[in-house]
């Protein structure tokens, strides 16, 4: 079944690497927690317990920080993935208190004054995704086919950002749901012999000037729920009044290790036919 798709312009907030140098570092008061035993010595659940609170801190500052600069629509997601490589480097930790429960004394607590600061991961560390499209500039109602490459085995996400800041989903889609990809093998969407088409379409506010047009492509080494399922026919739209997919996408890539995901983004223009 041809499935066209609307191509257009976006614009978005971007929030490059230098935004990320200014962040200062945040202090917060968690308790670490660890349990021990006969065999071990006091010292070293304490230590456990310090870890773990390093941990703790580790992970609720980052989360303050990505929901601070949470995205206004869907149609950010060519640019706020950048926020899913966040992490956070422990500055400095001061012992408030440590001690034993009274109910068990192989709890041990520790709580802490941590501070920490988010620093932007390196983007070398993930997998590299290397993308084209057959032409950079279109006439409206011509044909476009994406080419990519990755650099480990991967399972692929293609999105397309409308005008409208809605993302549709190109892939996996209802007519090819395996989206797996092999180490430097050359890809193309749609596939040849396939019956989806994209083709260039301008909505109607648009149709005078021509517009710009995003696509962003993720890649994750595990299969990523959240991107595959849920629908039956064609591609998946969302809502670009909401943030339902890039809210859960950053707080679910930020998860991830760096090395075990990438992203990129292709742009091109359109122009109205004369």
């Amino acid at each position: 079944m041809i499935r066209p798709f609307v191509l257009a312009f976006i614009f978005t907030a971007f929030f490059s690497v230098s935004a990320f140098a200014a962040e200062k570092p945040i202090t917060i008061e968690v308790t670490g927690e660890a349990f021990g035993s006969d065999l071990e010595a006091p010292r070293e659940v304490y230590e456990r317990a310090k870890s773990d609170g390093q941990r703790l801190a580790i992970e609720r500052v980052v989360g303050a920080f990505i929901r601070s600069h949470t995205v206004v629509s869907n149609g950010q997601l060519a640019e706020d993935l950048v926020h899913a490589r966040v992490r956070g480097r422990v500055e400095n930790m001061e012992v408030i208190s440590q001690g034993r429960d009274k109910d068990d004394p192989q709890h041990y607590q520790v709580k802490l004054r941590v501070t920490v600061l988010p620093v932007l991961g390196d983007k070398s560390e993930g997998i590299t995704i290397r993308a084209a499209l057959s032409r950079s500039k279109l006439l409206e109602g011509d044909a476009v086919q994406l080419q990519y490459q990755v650099s480990a085995d991967s399972h692929v996400y293609i999105f397309v950002i409308g005008a409208d800041n809605s993302v549709t989903q190109l892939l996996p889609n209802a007519e090819l749901p395996e989206n797996m990809a092999k180490t430097n093998r050359v890809y193309h969407f749609p596939p040849d012999g396939s019956d989806i088409r994209l083709t260039a379409q301008l909505l109607p506010e648009s149709r005078l000037t021509g517009a710009e047009e995003r696509i962003k492509i993720i890649a994750t080494k595990k299969e990523e729920s959240l991107l595959h399922g849920g629908f039956k026919e064609g591609f998946k739209v969302y809502d670009g009044k909401t943030t339902g997919l890039v809210s859960d996408l950053l707080r679910r890539l930020s998860q991830l290790e760096p090395a075990d995901w990438g992203e990129t983004t292709l742009m091109y223009q359109i122009s109205p036919k004369r």
